[in-house]
């Protein structure tokens, strides 16, 4: 009865705000007897949603006839989804997303971590020749700011024609349409950068009135240090910053979620700007050469190569290796599986101590170690990382300032064995910390997923139901909501997401696709 009170209520606001409405202009669309989540944070209500001219024109009762009308019959209709961290560079080679479509994404932002094109005008560009089915926005990534800038990646800070070259490159961005900038404090070269070139970077951004969005430095059980890293940049740079995929890797920092939390809520009361995003899930994902000490990836990979074949420098490597696991909290690397070794698709999907009893007859941690170092050589891979506890994660997630996101990209069907976020995360979010455990109420998880993260990345006039924005929007039952993709069996799409529009044009319809493509690049 609680809820019916809220629709009575909702629809009586809609009708005072002249909401019903009839109207000489045709209809685009018209979907009737919805539940309509509008993004707001604040209880659903039933009603009507007109569209016309990829907008939304009229909410509430709507009268009047459409070229196209859709009765949901009390299914939700919600924003559609804003995903502001993936790393979708190679977007228009899988124009469609459909894994994205299909959890109920219709805008996503890449360039994060520090890695992007940095030619940001051919890359949108190239973005809207392609065609592609949502709204694709980018951040100018730091790192490879950083390597184009200095010629290479580099352990030393750069001198002064280099820094200015990087200013320039990231002015440049922000004028093109970027929204802002990324660094990827734990990748190489961005882990090279002293607090005061990004602070420098990040100067430049603000002047855009830009974002400024970090993985950190650590994210272990120094992550205090990160963050004073973090509020320095925000502080000094006076620059929005956002905190990416806010969690904590490994035993040895597992707990401590609500300090983190209170530091960062502290820094907010002091007036720095601090959001932070998460995705559902207790495992991550990045390259293997993580494992690797900084050091011994300066430069390319031949040079890697040439170090391993120095007895004294590879036993350094080794040691440090040991080091980085030991301070995790960990014996060995059972916690990590190869998503996705090219030279050897064999690997994928086995653990490391697995892969190296394949490849060298022994799961000892100096054969798991000689594994990791044979990969980056070959080529180099990624992996999937089992360090996060869940309580952790339900403690970041019910933070206000915590927004929903995949840390994923678009997926082809059947390839390599990637971490299950990219298919799954909204409707994760939706069904197991929503309908099931009920750590977020639908309103709160919706409000995550699209009017937060548009207002916090300067998306205007989407991520809301109102009469003026773009109609882009997912329709579903959040009763049969559900991921469907597991970490051993990553290749299914999420289901409950039967329809889903972008600009107001449907893309999914009664579970299928259209076939129409009406996103493109979204600027600044």
């Amino acid at each position: 009865m609680a809820w019916l009170r809220s629709v009575t209520f909702g629809c009586m606001i809609s009708c005072s705000l002249g909401w019903a409405q009839e109207t000489t202009i045709p209809f685009d669309v018209i979907i009737r007897q919805a539940r309509i989540v509008d993004g707001s944070g604040q209880a659903s209500w039933l009603g009507d949603i007109g569209i016309h001219g990829g907008k939304i024109t009229a909410l509430g009762e709507v009268k009047g006839k459409a070229k196209q009308e859709l009765n949901v019959q009390g299914k939700v209709v919600a924003p559609g989804f804003i995903d502001v961290h993936t790393h979708s560079e190679k977007i228009c080679e899988l124009p469609v997303a459909e894994n994205f479509l299909r959890m109920g994404v219709t805008t996503i932002v890449t360039g994060n971590c520090g890695m992007s094109r940095t030619d940001v005008s051919a890359f949108f560009r190239e973005i809207d020749q392609a065609k592609v089915s949502l709204h694709v926005a980018t951040l100018i990534g730091h790192g490879a700011v950083r390597e184009q800038g200095m010629g290479g990646k580099f352990i030393r800070a750069p001198d002064a024609a280099q820094l200015e070259a990087m200013k320039k490159l990231v002015d440049q961005a922000m004028r093109d349409g970027a929204l802002g900038m990324s660094t990827g404090l734990i990748y190489v070269p961005g882990s090279f950068a002293k607090t005061e070139e990004i602070v420098t970077l990040a100067k430049v951004v603000a002047a855009h009135d830009g974002i400024y969005s970090s993985h950190m430095r650590y994210e272990t059980s120094r992550i205090f240090t990160a963050l004073d890293e973090l509020t320095c940049i925000a502080r000094e740079a006076k620059v929005k910053t956002e905190l990416s995929h806010i969690k904590l890797s490994g035993p040895s920092a597992w707990g401590r979620a609500p300090e983190v939390l209170a530091y960062l809520d502290k820094a907010r009361a002091e007036g720095l700007r601090i959001t932070h995003d998460q995705y559902a899930y207790t495992a991550s994902s990045t390259g293997l050469r993580q494992t690797i000490p900084d050091e011994a990836l300066e430069g390319t990979r031949a040079d890697f190569a040439a170090r391993l074949k120095e007895p004294i420098r590879k036993a350094e490597i080794i040691q440090g290796m040991k080091e980085i696991l030991s301070r995790s909290g960990r014996r060995d690397y059972s916690y990590a599986v190869i998503a996705r070794f090219a030279d050897d698709p064999s690997l994928n999907g086995l653990t490391i101590p697995q892969a190296a009893k394949k490849l060298r007859g022994s799961d000892a941690l100096e054969d798991q170690i000689e594994l990791l170092l044979e990969i980056e050589k070959r080529g180099g891979g990624s992996g999937v990382f089992h360090g996060m506890n869940e309580e952790d994660l339900k403690v970041f997630l019910k933070h206000p300032l915590t927004m929903i996101a995949s840390d994923g990209g678009p997926r082809l069907l059947g390839e390599d064995v990637p971490h299950p976020r990219s298919y799954g995360n909204n409707a994760r979010v939706l069904a197991r910390y929503v309908r099931e455990q009920k750590v977020l109420s639908l309103e709160e998880a919706i409000q995550r997923m699209t009017s937060l993260p548009a207002e916090t990345f300067g998306l205007k006039n989407r991520g809301a139901l109102k009469i003026g924005y773009w109609a882009d929007l997912v329709i579903f039952d959040p009763d049969q909501v559900q991921d469907t993709s597991q970490f051993d069996d990553p290749h299914h799409y999420a289901q409950g997401f039967n329809d889903v529009l972008v600009d107001g044009m449907p893309v999914i319809r009664d579970g299928n696709l259209t076939g129409e493509h009406p996103g493109g690049a979204l600027r600044r």
